[in-house]
């Protein structure tokens, strides 16, 4: 057990999924894992455990934003050994043709800063995904017909940004999407020497407007979900 964590040592698998979504990580544990049992409730942060394709994988909420997801990131791989990590998670598309549904490969994730960039100082450190995971999410993805984007993303430390001109540049540099935790889970792979990689689905469109219902959520991301066990396994 740690502080934010109940697990006992070997209830936690070497792959973990994270959406950031708790509820999210208990549907995905009973959709996509059999046998699946919970081994988090602390402050609610739900975590599971199963098997998929005769594999273990965990599927482990973690919170809102790049300071929450930090604590469980580090808990998980310094604590209990965990060696691939996947984000799955919504984002808001800044690109005409990031359209909503689509999914969103995140190849690097750019911020204005991060938990970690108390330890960086002066470092404009650019944290990338895993390459061995990005190239097997693109092949799964290509092989499901799936509607794939590869790219830049924008983790983002506030919801509700008033700053306008931030989006209009972060879209005139060819960023796709904006979200709130890559970057900060990129970083911890980089220092642990684990894996890591980010899976998102557009689920509202930052300049149309367009978003998907709850429902419309639930059915797109069972997609995404999908693409992240088989690169994780590839």
């Amino acid at each position: 057990m740690t502080i934010h964590i109940g697990a006992k040592p070997d209830e936690i698998a070497e792959t973990v999924l994270m959406p950031g979504d708790p509820l999210r990580a208990e549907w995905a544990a009973k959709t996509f894992l059999t046998d699946a049992v919970c081994v988090n409730r602390v402050r609610g942060m739900l975590g599971f455990t199963g098997i998929w394709r005769g594999q273990r994988v965990t599927i482990h909420g973690s919170g809102m934003g790049m300071p929450s997801l930090s604590i469980y990131a580090n808990e998980l791989i310094r604590d209990y050994g965990a060696r691939t990590l996947i984000r799955v998670g919504s984002a808001g598309g800044y690109q005409p043709h990031t359209l909503v549904r689509d999914v969103i490969l995140a190849q690097a994730a750019c911020s204005v800063s991060t938990p970690s960039s108390t330890i960086l100082r002066e470092v404009n450190y650019a944290p990338i995904a895993d390459w061995g995971l990005l190239s097997a999410a693109y092949r799964a993805g290509q092989a499901r017909g799936t509607r794939l984007h590869v790219g830049n993303i924008f983790s983002s430390d506030t919801f509700y940004t008033e700053r306008a001109d931030h989006t209009e540049q972060l879209t005139r540099h060819g960023v796709l999407a904006v979200e709130m935790e890559a970057a900060e889970l990129y970083i911890l792979a980089a220092r642990y020497g684990v894996r890591a990689l980010a899976i998102l689905t557009v689920s509202d469109h930052i300049v149309t407007g367009e978003e998907l219902s709850a429902d419309q959520r639930e059915r797109s991301f069972g997609e995404m979900i999908e693409i992240a066990l088989e690169a994780a396994f590839a």
